[in-house]
């Protein structure tokens, strides 16, 4: 079991993906006749790349670069991503809604503008300070580190989850 810093660490290595990846590309229509995170899983990125759930790890983390995200609103894009045990996405900008949507499932999603890394690189993101390691290039980077309560919501795997721990404080 990790322990409470490690939750903040995440070690992978990259999928570099390009600009405007909308939610179609992340998780096809044709997939969304569920919302059981293991269906979905399966399906993760098969809009680019059909067998994109076949080549990863847990903790892995997708690369991109602006407008991550656009397109539909649907909740499966991030919970398909997430359940396909990505650790992180790390992008130069991401749609608004599916940033919200991704905070709401407990998906690490980090806006860094300049970031620089293939397919393959191993990366290391330290969410609590604010830090990312390209450790094949030996590039770093620093981004805002998420505020507290954001924080929170992630270590607990979601909002929902999020809430079921502070109610269960309050019984």
């Amino acid at each position: 079991m990790k322990s409470e810093k490690d939750k903040f660490i995440i070690k992978g290595r990259a999928f570099k993906f390009g600009e405007n990846v909308d939610t179609d590309q992340i998780i096809p229509a044709r997939y969304l006749d569920t919302s059981d995170p293991d269906v979905l899983a399966c399906h993760a990125m098969a809009g680019i790349d059909e067998d994109f759930s076949k080549k990863i790890n847990p903790g892995d983390i997708i690369v991109a670069g602006r407008n991550f995200g656009c397109g539909s609103s649907r909740e499966h894009a991030p919970l398909s991503i997430k359940a396909a045990g990505i650790g992180a996405v790390v992008a130069q900008s991401f749609a608004r809604i599916f940033f919200r949507n991704a905070i709401n499932i407990g998906l690490p999603i980090i806006e860094v503008k300049d970031f620089k890394a293939q397919s393959g690189d191993e990366l290391e993101l330290d969410l609590k300070k604010g830090k990312l390691k390209n450790k094949s290039s030996g590039e770093k980077y620093s981004f805002p580190s998420f505020p507290g309560f954001l924080q929170n919501i992630i270590q607990a795997g979601g909002l929902m989850e999020r809430i079921r721990e502070e109610s269960k404080k309050g019984e």
